[in-house]
């Protein structure tokens, strides 16, 4: 039986820029463990939450628990979009994204929960499953995105970092009691 390859976080080589702060904020010794384990977290915050509470907003203009959870899925596709480009030796420079109009358009509050997560699940077993067959020479590849250099490995880190960065928002700015 093969065991599972660790893939430990990037070296400060391998990003830049805003990625820093979510790399930072990942908090884990191997990417899987760590996806799977922020996965697990958020799906027991949210469960069972209810709508009342999936749709506050503790500011005007901020977003909803249910757009939140929407906009980190589309990110997580992104950043493993990017990572797929850059693992197969793509060298076109990859556009950013306006996170903003993206949860506008997203119609995440007309959605029910149920829905938001399934297609978490989706989401989060099909990154997984993405970065398990990215090998050590794999995860070293550069791209470029947004203007910023990083690697495959630093795109699995800033995944699981800004997952972890909108965890934190949920339970200080929408589930405090």
């Amino acid at each position: 039986m093969q065991t599972q390859r660790i893939i430990t976080p990037p070296a400060p080589d391998e990003y830049n820029g805003y990625m820093a702060n979510y790399i930072q904020q990942a908090q884990a010794e191997d990417l899987i463990e760590g996806l799977t384990a922020s996965y697990v977290f958020i799906t027991g915050l949210v469960q069972g939450l209810p709508e009342e509470q999936l749709l506050y907003r503790y500011e005007p203009g901020k977003w909803t628990i249910k757009e939140l959870l929407v906009h980190m899925m589309d990110a997580e596709r992104i950043f493993a979009y990017r990572a797929l480009r850059y693992a197969r030796h793509d060298k076109t420079e990859l556009p950013g994204f306006d996170e903003n109009h993206f949860a506008e358009h997203s119609k995440a509050n007309a959605r029910d929960i149920n829905s938001i997560l399934a297609e978490y699940t989706s989401v989060r077993t099909a990154t997984i499953e993405l970065f398990k067959t990215f090998d050590e020479e794999t995860l070293q590849q550069r791209g470029t995105a947004n203007g910023i250099e990083a690697s495959v490995r630093a795109l699995g880190y800033v995944t699981l970092g800004h997952e972890v960065h909108h965890q934190k928002i949920i339970r200080e700015r929408y589930l405090k009691a």
